[in-house]
């Protein structure tokens, strides 16, 4: 593993890289619980879900660690599933029905789509077209962008829809009135991710290594406690434990209707919508754990990322899934110290083992992945200081870059502006005369492509 990994190379060991990929696979094992629910709302079968997304988990991840050797690992995407089951419910009111069969078939086209960009070396591309200044405001916009998730799945924030929070109490909002709260300091759940951060954080000033996994696991041994109850071991009983593979939806395809105007739309979307999150997910956790100090091995890394990223969304459509991609979670597993393939191989095999440990991987509380996240945000927020917010015609596409993806809770939607704006105000600046600024040609495609996104598909996904 020393030599196949390269690991002295990347300054690590075998026992930093599986307690990474271990924090990564604890942090990223709430998709197990959640996208079946997801999907299963949009007519596929729940358990049937589950194992797709163990098992695209597991396999594509592992193949990540193998082939590419970087420390990033994937799953079904949030945002992307609800999307894909948003879709096939809707469209039903509208008259115009797609199946469950027909919205994997559109996954999976993307996925072809995907792979034939990545092949021409489009995707790569980005990496050079795409300015210093806005890869690093994506790597602290995706930073801030999962400190939201960890503060809304802890119930340390809450939001209020209509007047409404999150726990059901009515909130009077007057104008000067914030939609967003603290969460009830009495919740077990809100305390306890307090209490996680305030672990985590002490074992990181203390500079112990594995401080983030160590807080995970006291977390949750912790809400064992009488009172607390955040893990139920009662759970366990009456569950599966070994794996019913006969309910896989493999290969479960309905490409009868594909030119029909919504399933265009959907494939547009699941297009647009992946090739930005994983272009910003995959820049960003390279950038924290130190591949673009050297840039051509930088750009060397992610375009071959980009390789295993396209086969994993087709292949998680033949699994029965939906849109599998590179995720954020992956910098809880680097900022433990992962920088081979080996976290990534490890975080691979740990899903497939939930295969037959499930309702284990499940005991594991929100308020324990939670803190781990929030305090990753801390880490991923470094990059800021690369960024010269001087130098408007840079300064502000980052700061719309960074303020986007946490606000509207959309990684693409960052990205987007952040392109926009660029080219916009660079165009602007040459034409003044100030010519340090240079657009590369694949910026203004991209350019056009967002406006066009936005103009005639909306802000869906």
């Amino acid at each position: 593993m020393e030599s196949f990994f390269k690991l002295k190379e990347l300054g690590t060991n075998v026992r930093t890289e599986i307690m990474a990929g271990l924090t990564t696979f604890m942090t990223m094992a709430y998709i197990l619980a959640v996208n079946p629910g997801i999907l299963g709302g949009a007519g596929l079968d729940p358990y049937g879900v589950f194992l797709a997304t163990a098992l695209a988990a597991g396999i594509f991840t592992i193949a990540m660690g193998l082939f590419v050797n970087f420390p990033v690992a994937l799953a079904p995407g949030m945002g992307l599933n609800a999307f894909f089951a948003t879709t096939v419910i809707a469209s039903k009111a509208t008259g115009h029905e797609i199946s469950p069969s027909m919205g994997l078939a559109a996954v999976f086209i993307s996925g072809i789509i995907f792979f034939i960009l990545t092949v021409t070396q489009i995707r790569q591309l980005l990496i050079v077209a795409i300015p210093d200044a806005l890869k690093h405001a994506i790597t602290v916009g995706i930073g801030l962008f999962i400190t939201i998730i960890g503060l809304k799945n802890s119930n340390l924030m809450t939001i209020a829809v209509d007047g409404v929070t999150a726990d059901g109490k009515y909130q009077e909002l007057l104008s000067f009135q914030s939609i967003i709260h603290m969460g009830n300091l009495e919740d077990p759940t809100v305390y306890m991710t307090i209490a996680g951060l305030a672990i985590i954080s002490i074992l990181m000033v203390l500079k112990v290594r594995g401080a983030i996994l160590y807080g995970i696991l006291l977390v949750t041994l912790l809400g064992l406690i009488p009172g607390i109850d955040l893990v139920n071991l009662d759970s366990l009983k009456g569950q599966e434990w070994v794996p019913q593979f006969d309910k896989l939806n493999f290969w479960d395809f309905d490409f009868a209707d594909l030119l029909t105007t919504g399933l265009l739309t959907a494939i547009a979307t699941f297009t647009f919508v992946e090739l930005f999150d994983t272009f910003g997910t995959l820049v960003g956790t390279a950038n924290r754990a130190g591949f673009f100090k050297d840039k051509e091995k930088g750009k060397k890394i992610v375009g071959k990322a980009m390789f295993v990223d396209a086969v994993a969304v087709s292949g998680g459509a033949m699994l029965g899934t939906s849109t599998v991609t590179a995720y954020v979670e992956s910098s809880a597993g680097i900022a433990e110290g992962g920088r081979s393939g080996l976290t990534a191989v490890s975080t691979g095999v740990f899903f497939l083992l939930a295969l037959f440990l499930a309702p284990v991987a499940l005991l594991v509380p929100s308020a324990a992945t939670s803190a781990a996240l929030i305090i990753v945000g801390v880490l991923m927020l470094q990059s800021v200081k690369e960024i010269d917010f001087s130098d408007y015609v840079i300064g502000i596409p980052a700061f719309l870059t960074i303020a986007l993806m946490p606000f509207t809770y959309n990684i693409a939607n960052g990205i987007s502006f952040g392109i926009v704006s660029y080219v916009l105000l660079a165009f602007v600046a040459n034409l003044a005369g100030d010519k340090k600024h240079r657009i590369h040609w694949l910026m203004w495609v991209l350019f056009v492509i967002v406006i066009a996104r936005y103009a005639f598909v909306g802000s869906q996904g």
